[in-house]
């Protein structure tokens, strides 16, 4: 027999969102940064138990809800993977000097007062080049941020610059996934999705750039510019420092720029990693292994612990022994948990319905341009707060408001560039979203702390309400247009 399940109120479908948002800020109040530790990862699971039995109660089975949770953490597999190798290729990195010599090169070229817009700038560029947010900060981000650290710049505002650089150019480049994503769910084609989102994008970058530009200034002023010489010296002594280190990064660039998948080229860049530690760096080795008799043991030993474990670089600068720790794909533990859980919540809350019940109620208030792409927007944001995925915030808003953007003349690029003002940018900003935990274990910075500096992300959904408001390069449909959509095609006899 067909069990049969009773359309939820929204009061019931809020229970277990309330009950997520008040257990979070309890979390954040209490344990604060150590929150990530797996006092979220428990919260995420005793607000899954509340979906489910709102779920239950409604006439779901559990047998439905379980299917939605194995669906939602395996959606989350590549992320979870990609992740992994992060780790393992942060690790091979440190042990052959890259990182230490992107710092090197970097401290010599940058200063405070432009460091901040240069991050900004940079990263934007090689993550446009490469279409991967993920790989730029697990790259170039964490060199810059060992590069600002030594100039004395507080680690949330060089984490900020990153983060809008990175996720600037992740969300313009056409080999993003998302930015491939969110047309395909609006229904129109990648370049003119591309070409509309300029509109609102540019311009919030560009007042990003003014206020990284005006931090830096200011911090200039205030004089309190640390002493690099020490720090250079340090690097210097203990590695074998030389540009031809750079041909790692540029070879996984190059592999991402050619559209090789995520993973073999984070591989490829892992396992070059450590063919240059024995390359350049074999008393490096010797130290991380601590085997000195025989060196194939200690290369084998050292390479295999910076893939998978804690390891550290000793000099004799303290401030530099904290830049030269990384913890492999075991330091990445904690996050995978994190995602996991919430894939839980999220799974439980889509396969029940209580998330589209939430959703309807949204569409109600929907009486004009601005109030659609307000609640697009809000919707986006929801779902990065709540399914805690950046891919369900583009594809069930998606999938929700297309038909009403075409009852309402407008065209589909309207829809997908909302989709990713809102959606793409601001999953960072959520530390049990995905990006967020990612990004956060990747930097080695909180995402509380970078947040109020990520201003790209903050700024983006309001730009684009802005403009829907403004009735700023909103396109619209002919009649001619609308007739066609409106139109079903016809099946052959």
């Amino acid at each position: 027999m067909v069990r049969s399940t009773r359309r939820p109120k929204l009061f019931a479908a809020l229970i277990p969102v309330i009950f997520l948002t008040i257990l979070i800020s309890v979390n954040v109040f209490i344990f604060g940064d150590d929150a990530l530790a797996g006092s979220n990862q428990m919260v995420l699971i005793l607000s899954a138990a509340v979906a489910a039995i709102v779920a239950i109660r409604l006439g779901h089975r559990w047998e439905t809800l379980h299917k939605g949770i194995v669906k939602a953490i395996g959606s989350a597999m590549s992320a979870i993977l990609i992740l992994f190798l992060i780790g393992s290729l942060a690790g091979t990195w440190l042990l052959s000097g890259i990182v230490p010599s992107m710092i090197y090169y970097g401290l010599k070229i940058l200063n405070p007062t432009i460091f901040l817009l240069a991050a900004c700038v940079v990263s934007a560029i090689v993550s446009l080049a490469t279409g991967s947010s993920w790989s730029t900060v697990a790259t170039l981000g964490v060199a810059l941020l060992g590069i600002g650290r030594t100039l004395g710049i507080p680690e949330g505002i060089i984490g900020g610059a990153i983060i809008s650089g990175a996720y600037f150019g992740d969300k313009m480049s056409p080999l993003s996934d998302t930015t491939n994503l969110a047309p395909a769910m609006a229904g129109t084609d990648l370049f003119t999705h591309i070409r509309y989102m300029a509109w609102t994008t540019v311009p919030s970058i560009s007042i990003a750039l003014i206020i990284f530009m005006v931090i830096g200034l200011s911090r200039s002023q205030d004089g309190n510019i640390q002493d690099i010489q020490p720090v250079l010296t340090a690097i210097d002594d203990t590695f074998r420092v030389t540009p031809l280190l750079f041909l790692v990064p540029a070879l996984v660039i190059t592999l991402i720029i050619r559209r090789v998948p995520a993973l073999p080229a984070l591989l490829t860049g892992t396992l070059a990693g450590g063919v240059f530690a024995l390359i350049f760096q074999p008393h490096i080795i010797e130290q991380v292994s601590g085997i000195e008799t025989n060196f194939l043991v200690a290369a084998y030993v050292a390479i295999m612990k910076s893939m998978y474990t804690d390891i550290a670089v000793v000099t004799d600068h303290a401030m530099v022994n904290s830049l030269l720790e990384t913890g492999g794909m075991s330091g990445m533990l904690n996050t995978v948990w994190l995602i996991i859980c919430a894939m839980i919540f999220g799974g439980i809350m889509e396969s029940s319905g209580l998330l589209q019940r939430i959703t309807e109620s949204v569409i109600r208030l929907v009486h004009n341009t601005g109030s659609l792409v307000t609640a697009t927007a809000g919707t986006c944001m929801f779902f990065n707060l709540t399914a805690s995925d950046q891919y369900l915030a583009i594809v069930v808003p998606g999938r929700m408001f297309a038909d009403t953007y075409n009852k309402r003349g407008l065209k589909p690029q309207n829809l997908s560039r909302t989709l990713e003002d809102s959606g793409t940018v601001t999953s960072v900003l959520v530390p049990w979203n995905t990006c967020g935990a990612t990004q956060s274990a990747v930097l080695g910075v909180p995402t509380v702390t970078f947040l109020p500096y990520a201003f790209f992300n903050l700024i983006s959904p309001f730009m684009t309400i802005l403009f829907a408001y403004l009735n700023i390069r909103i396109s619209r449909l002919t009649r001619k247009e609308q007739a066609l959509r409106d139109t079903p095609e016809k099946k052959p006899a």
